[in-house]
């Protein structure tokens, strides 16, 4: 009866520290303020729930974009399956590990149960080989794409710790079946018969054959606890990696935006600002309490949308984005990619610092005695624009092909435009051949500076 206690033990430590971790990721994707167009209701949304759950259903679990690669996302795919399907194997651990039986859906579900195992080994087997492959594309074969430069370091090293670790819980599930099934043959107690399992029926007495019963059962164990520790290791690895997408591709594909991806977001600021100059008897109302405290486009997370981090977050960093983007292309400093993992890393800086209460990053206005830390209150110095290079956002053609290429319906557009309307808007800056445009339009209301006005042409009727 030891091992259920410590299961129980390693099993609530866990998921306690999974849950403190996962706390975080979400406060830091609510560090963004509203997004009306991500609501099923809002802005895009209404009524379109289904078209929503259909994004889920054809882009996150039918990984229906991965296949524009179709090469790549076979090999994905059997990681992924197998990946899902495991999960039913991992019901029976959890329940064996808390009641100390022994593959207990075995009986019940008999014959069933021999096809289900055999079919997820099957499956385990694929993406094993599927995982050196990848292996190989990230460090011998170096795909251009998987060996850029925003990867060195911890993006790079995070994909291969990865990897390494579905070798290992692959190296659990066959230990675990393989040994079981030599024990089978023995006849040893607790260990009845379960059919033939496609792969360990024949890898188990191939490799673990000549053992004798006490080895075989510490195997056996040591593949049980190997696999469940590496669920365990990878479910608190997730907070601090890419494939964090796992879990929030799903969001994400939800809350996408369903209009024309070529159609920007209006500001609802500036249109009032128009409608007062058509209206001139509204322009003479007062404003509302809080409306003269306008501010354009985005410098820094709390100025996005929480879905702008959500997609941030949701990043696989698997480089298609930045594969396709003419500016990257053609040799400029542009990547979509770097922009997502930019805004990430931002948002990880924040919530790094909110959790460390100090107040020398309260606002100094706000530096009122007992003062506590928070994101309305927070001033660190930086921005974005720390990040982000104005080079970056400048060289966007805004062609939507990163957007199109994403296979979890990421935006990388969307911040790139809100980072471009605060540097005109509130900055007055921008790259010097595009200021005359801007000049023109506001005086003229015409792209090109001439000395006629717009509508001279009427006169001549």
């Amino acid at each position: 009866m030891l091992q259920p206690i410590i299961f129980a033990i390693v099993t609530i430590a866990a998921i306690s520290l999974a849950w403190k971790n996962y706390s975080k990721i979400r406060r830091n994707i609510l560090l963004g303020k509203e997004d009306p167009a991500a609501s099923p209701t809002g802005a895009g949304g209404t009524g379109n729930a289904g078209e929503r759950w259909r994004n889920v259903l054809l882009i996150a679990f039918g990984q229906q974009k991965m296949f524009k690669r179709p090469l790549a996302a076979l090999f994905h795919f059997f990681i992924y399956a197998a990946f899902l399907l495991t999960q039913i194997e991992l019901i029976e651990i959890f329940v064996d590990g808390f009641t100390g039986s022994h593959r207990i859906f075995a009986a019940p579900l008999g014959g069933f149960y021999t096809f289900l195992i055999g079919f997820i080994e099957i499956l385990s087997l694929l993406a094993f080989v599927a995982t050196f492959i990848f292996l190989a594309r990230r460090n011998l074969l170096k795909v251009p794409r998987l060996s850029m430069s925003e990867l060195n370091g911890w993006p790079k090293l995070d994909a291969n710790l990865i990897l390494l670790g579905e070798i290992l819980l692959l190296i659990g599930i066959f230990s675990m079946n393989g040994a079981d099934k030599v024990l089978q043959g023995m006849g040893a107690e607790h260990y009845h018969p379960t059919g033939a399992f496609a792969v360990s029926s024949w890898l188990g007495p191939a490799l673990f054959g000549g053992m004798g019963e006490g080895a075989l059962m510490g195997l056996e164990r040591f593949g049980w606890w190997l696999h469940i520790l590496v669920v365990f290791a990878f479910l608190n690895y997730l907070p601090i990696s890419k494939h964090l997408h796992i879990l929030l591709a799903f969001p994400n594909t939800f809350y996408a935006k369903l209009t024309p991806k070529g159609q920007m977001t209006n500001m609802p600021d500036i249109q009032k600002e128009v409608a007062s100059m058509m209206n001139p008897e509204a322009a003479a109302e007062p404003p509302a309490e809080g409306e003269m405290d306008l501010s354009f486009g985005a410098n820094d997370v709390f100025k996005l949308s929480w879905k702008n981090l959500l997609d941030a977050y949701t990043c696989t960093e698997c480089g298609r984005c930045t594969a396709v983007c003419p500016a990257n292309i053609t040799g400029k400093k542009l990547s979509p990619r770097k922009i997502m993992m930019d805004t990430r890393d931002r948002a990880e800086e924040i919530g790094k610092n909110l959790d460390s209460g100090e107040v020398k990053f309260i606002a100094e206005d706000k530096r009122a005695e007992g003062a506590v830390l928070t994101k309305e209150n927070y001033h660190d110095g930086k921005s974005l624009f720390d990040y982000i290079s104005r080079e970056e956002i400048h060289a966007c053609t805004t062609c939507n092909a990163c957007v199109e290429a994403c296979p979890v319906m990421i935006d990388p557009l969307n911040i790139i435009l809100q980072l471009r309307r605060h540097e005109i808007l509130m900055e007055s800056a921008g790259p010097s051949d595009w200021l005359p445009l801007f000049n023109s339009m506001e005086n003229s209301q015409a792209a090109w500076a001439v000395s006629t006005e717009r509508d001279a042409w009427k006169a001549q009727l």
